[in-house]
């Protein structure tokens, strides 16, 4: 990701928060959410992990390939489609962080950084950081489809939160039963905290 540090860190703290919440509703919660909360705290804690604002190992962009894209293909058996669409997003800005983008008249950034070096100017190249980074990574036809696709989804979920709130203060309920609805109030603004997170680290990519 390329950003300001302070961008990464909030990214980490809504996704931590959204995946500890959500484990723990898969650990409370009804026994039909229980799945879906526990697959969606382990998609969380792995944003947090991958937008962790400090430079990554040379493996681990791999790593986080092989994990997400191990776990995209498993929602797909499962017919998780949103999930399953989350874990592949994951796994291509991964991939994006060590393929450099190819695009007409631009080198990508690692290979600046070498012919300045071949020149004698490294001191430039390292002054500039990732915050000098122009090139938008990835296939940026792919991004914009995502980020569509993500927009919609926070939108559309956003959106599904007001008549539930409204719903649920409307109509009386036993204690256990309004304790179900705001849980599951959570879980849903969870799912769109983690949306947004989506859209953040694909318009830094």
């Amino acid at each position: 990701m390329h950003g300001p540090a302070w961008v990464g860190w909030l990214l980490v703290l809504l996704c931590a928060a959204a995946g500890a919440y959500c484990l723990w509703r898969a650990r409370t919660g009804p026994a039909v959410q229980r799945g879906e909360a526990r697959g969606e705290g382990l998609m969380a804690l792995g944003m947090a992990a991958m937008a962790w604002p400090v430079a990554p190992s040379s493996w681990s962009p791999w790593l986080f390939t092989a994990v997400f894209g191990a776990a995209g293909l498993w929602a797909l058996a499962r017919r998780h489609l949103h999930h399953a669409v989350g874990a592949l997003a994951m796994a291509y800005m991964a991939l994006a962080m060590v393929i450099p983008s190819q695009q007409p008249g631009h080198t990508g950034q690692m290979s600046q950084m070498s012919q300045t070096g071949h020149l004698g100017r490294m001191d430039q190249a390292v002054g500039a950081g990732p915050m000098a980074h122009t090139v938008p990574g990835g296939v940026p036809l792919l991004t914009g489809l995502l980020l569509v696709y993500f927009t919609g989804y926070v939108l559309a979920a956003g959106v599904r939160l007001v008549p539930a709130a409204a719903g649920a203060g409307a109509v009386e309920a036993p204690a256990g039963g309004q304790a179900a609805v705001a849980g599951a109030g959570v879980l849903r603004a969870c799912r769109v905290a983690m949306g947004i997170g989506m859209l953040a680290m694909l318009l830094a990519l």
